[in-house]
């Protein structure tokens, strides 16, 4: 209850609504209630309307009014250094700046969509990228990110190159990914082939403990918020854009808050 009423005060001043002399206004808290219900079961609006005694119409309104107001990615040399951090000490794997893979989204059509995230050590999304054809490959749906023009263009304060613990050669800072990705010099990926020597044996495990991180973190996203297991039953593709940008900020707030899952709320 801590956390909800801790995301309720968040959110309050972004989405309290007047009364008028024809209605009274659904409170924040019972718009939030409503909302996190939708995310943590993915049950359909008609259900939810049956539960709350509020309109379904209403419900499809106000359900991306408060995902909005509920969702930020590293931007600063000293909080990319952490994250980095993160890694050498959790996962033994230097200089790493988050884990990058991609999730397809069940959604009405035109097309489904494809969640590009970038996670750190901690299981915490860092960037978060939606809303491209859930058809296009993630290599493809990385070209088109915000998160690679600024690796590309080095516009992200990246920390300059370092060298690892018990090294004096100095490494770039990457990210690291499956072999669906390009190899690039901010992009680390597994050797390719079969045939490899034992150093390269070697790197490909360490780099797949430190990328399981991705992994691990839509799993969970989608235990929690069971909206991802169903078909996201809104056609505007803004709309569903921001209810998976909300999960996703919900996901950080739960663990950063040490609660439990706000659906008991």
């Amino acid at each position: 209850m801590v956390g909800f009423h801790t995301l309720k005060e968040l959110i309050t001043p972004l989405i309290q609504r007047e009364n008028t002399n024809y209605r009274d206004c659904i409170s924040v808290g019972e718009r939030l209630m409503v909302t996190l219900r939708f995310l943590a079961t993915g049950e359909s609006f008609r259900s939810l309307s049956d539960q709350f005694r509020v309109g379904v119409s209403t419900i499809r309104q106000f359900v991306p009014e408060t995902c909005t107001a509920i969702y930020e990615c590293p931007d600063t040399v000293e909080e990319w250094q952490q994250v980095a951090d993160g890694f050498q000490a959790q996962w033994d794997f230097p200089n790493c700046l988050g884990a990058l893979d991609g999730k397809h989204i069940n959604s009405r059509p035109p097309f489904s969509m494809a969640l590009m995230a970038l996670v750190d050590s901690n299981y915490k999304f860092l960037n978060v990228d939606v809303g491209c054809n859930g058809r296009i490959s993630d290599g493809g749906v990385f070209g088109g990110c915000s998160l690679q023009d600024a690796l590309e263009n080095r516009t992200s304060n990246i920390p300059a190159p370092a060298p690892p613990a018990a090294s004096d050669q100095a490494v770039c800072y990457s990210i690291v990914a499956d072999e669906a990705f390009p190899l690039k010099e901010y992009l680390m990926t597994p050797y390719p082939n079969q045939r490899l020597a034992v150093e390269q044996r070697i790197f490909n495990y360490r780099l797949s403990r430190a990328r399981r991180v991705v992994e691990n973190a839509f799993g969970i996203l989608a235990n929690r918020f069971r909206v991802f297991l169903t078909t996201i039953n809104i056609q505007d593709t803004a709309k569903v854009e921001d209810i998976v940008l909300a999960c996703c900020a919900l996901h950080n707030f739960l663990l950063t808050e040490n609660c439990s899952d706000l659906q008991d709320a």
